[in-house]
């Protein structure tokens, strides 16, 4: 078992910039990355949107970046899935991985979110060039466009109104 001061679950924005500022405070974090190093915003093909960045970038370089910056700070990435917590009896925590075992002063989850996808042809592959999870993101690609929004609930309502600014 591994003793680590700070274990961050996921490596999304979220988690990467938890270790951009953990590592600065000589914690010397650790990230166990998941399936995908940068999650969502990993499978973006172009962002305009992101503050310090004049020009558009790709999902994985932004995530390249980040992740460069947290491992310059002290920062270690770890490829593995996390299998569970206990956060039962207070610190120490126990990080169970796919890998191995971590025992942990302080435990940060930064896990995201996982659309639903619908499992239709085409969705896979033009994820990022076409199909979106994330009207407010995305909305802008859309200008003109018929589009379609699917879901019944709350958030998808949302989205489509939001996007009614921008697309058909």
């Amino acid at each position: 078992m591994k003793k680590e001061r700070v274990v961050i679950v996921g490596s999304g924005p979220a988690g990467l910039t938890a270790a951009i500022y953990t590592g600065r405070a000589q914690l010397n974090p650790v990230v166990i990355a998941g399936n995908l190093l940068g999650g969502q915003v990993a499978l973006t093909h172009e962002i305009e949107n992101y503050p310090g960045f004049a020009e558009p970038l790709s999902g994985p370089e932004l995530v390249e970046r980040m992740k460069e910056q947290a491992e310059n700070f002290g920062a270690t990435v770890e490829y593995d899935l996390v299998e569970s917590v206990d956060f039962s009896k207070g610190s120490p925590f126990y990080v169970k991985t796919m890998g191995g075992e971590y025992m942990a002063d302080a435990v940060i989850v930064t896990i995201g979110a996982d659309p639903r996808k619908l499992g239709v042809p085409g969705e896979k592959e033009y994820t990022g060039t076409g199909v979106s999870y994330c009207g407010t993101c995305d909305g802008f690609f859309f200008r003109g466009k018929d589009i379609v929004v699917v879901g019944g609930g709350d958030s998808a309502i949302e989205e489509a109104l939001f996007l009614t600014r921008f697309a058909n």
